[in-house]
């Protein structure tokens, strides 16, 4: 492979490494959020789910403009939104206001949605051209920027660092990363050609709703979608409210669950090219549930809390394996994956915050009762994913 490609490859890695980064300064700072605005559980689901809203509208309007201005231009204004919105949400720690701080995240999903979809089409694109997977690695690096921005967090919740400061740094590093390496990014995408027509793909949307399989596949992606989702917005004060850890300690156990998905996504390859898919993604749910289980019922914290890098390992997989599995799943590959792909978007962005009107009544532990019952519900029907070919030896070793 030229060494311009590999460049162009290295600096894709490193800006999707930004979203992760980004996300994790200001989760692992929520606690914080939370008493800087006064605000209760259910207010503060209400304030998540501004980043929701903004990332299912960056998520809808994506694919019109980049097909107008470009995946490489709207992967660097995406990400020059993330740190606008960073920068909204430290005003309103400085202003203590909820709506502020509703309106930054609502600006940082939008953001998000974008440089997600941006990316992710420019990743597809340098797999065709180089013929080998990269996509499993690209999510290893948006992991492991949210290990790298939950480490951050925790010394800046420890320093007793305030939030407006640490948020305001993170924005400006984001921004300062994304105008240094985006001219460098790949532009793999504008050579693709092979579109499919409009008329192909009104056609593949109704016949795919009535493919069972690819919606009990769309259900898989749904819940281990949830799981992650969850983590991330509820984790830190899950386990301060729910099992009663210190802020710094919670903060500390959200880095343990960034810690298990980095670590499952960069040594999932091997074990998918070993048992294959299908039962990876079983045992994945399995773990992900049984973890769960540990979370929500288990009295002793110190459990509930080492059960959380389960979590993680569990939720790790999930997603990218059922959206391989979609893609595999039938004709109209491309349609098959976005179908699939929005199933796991709305439940990742969406369900999170509606978690929060039920910590609100009973308690964040038994709010995760539901994202509990879809992940054991997705190890029953996980069985119709099914290998159709094996694996390439070689695949994964050409992914790393």
């Amino acid at each position: 492979m030229p060494a311009t490609h590999r460049l162009a490859r290295y600096a894709l890695y490193l800006l999707f490494l930004l979203p992760g980064l980004t996300l994790a300064s200001w989760v692992t700072r929520t606690p914080a959020l939370r008493d800087g605005l006064s605000a209760s559980t259910e207010q503060m689901g209400m304030i998540l789910f501004g980043f929701s809203a903004g990332a299912m509208c960056g998520i809808l309007s994506a694919g019109r403009l980049i097909t107008r201005f470009g995946a490489h231009r709207m992967m660097r204004i995406g990400l020059l939104g993330l740190s606008a919105g960073m920068l909204v949400l430290a005003g309103s720690s400085e202003l203590a206001s909820a709506w502020c701080a509703f309106a930054g995240l609502f600006i940082y999903g939008i953001g998000m949605g974008w440089a997600d979809i941006a990316v992710n089409i420019e990743g597809a694109a340098v797999e065709r051209e180089i013929d080998a997977p990269i996509m499993t690695t690209l999510h290893g690096f948006f992991s492991l920027g949210t290990l790298v921005g939950a480490l951050a967090g925790m010394g800046m919740t420890a320093l007793q660092v305030p939030l407006d400061l640490h948020l305001v740094v993170a924005a400006l590093l984001s921004a300062g990363v994304t105008l240094a390496l985006a001219p460098h990014a790949p532009r793999a995408s504008e050579r693709a050609t092979n579109q499919p027509t409009t008329q192909a793909a009104e056609f593949a949307w109704g016949a795919l709703l009535s493919d069972r399989r690819l919606l009990l596949i769309g259900f898989v992606v749904l819940a281990m979608a949830l799981a992650e989702g969850a983590a991330n917005d509820w984790l830190p004060l899950l386990m301060i409210d729910g099992h009663g850890f210190a802020e710094t300690t919670g903060t500390l156990i959200y880095l343990v669950f960034t810690m298990g998905m980095t670590l499952g996504r960069f040594a999932g390859a091997p074990v998918v090219r070993r048992f294959g898919r299908a039962l990876t993604l079983r045992a994945s749910a399995l773990l992900g549930a049984g973890s769960l289980a540990l979370v929500v019922f288990c009295e002793v914290p110190w459990i509930a809390a080492a059960a959380v890098m389960l979590w993680g390992i569990g939720a790790s997989l999930g997603f990218p394996l059922a959206i391989s599995a979609a893609g595999e799943s039938g004709a109209h590959s491309d349609q098959r994956v976005r179908l699939a792909a929005t199933a796991g978007y709305l439940a990742f962005l969406v369900g999170p915050p509606l978690l929060g009107f039920i910590g609100e009544h009973h308690g964040l532990r038994l709010a995760m009762l539901p994202v509990l019952t879809l992940v054991a519900l997705a190890f029953v029907v996980a069985s119709a994913l099914r290998e159709q070919a094996p694996l390439p030896a070689d695949t994964c070793e050409k992914a790393s």
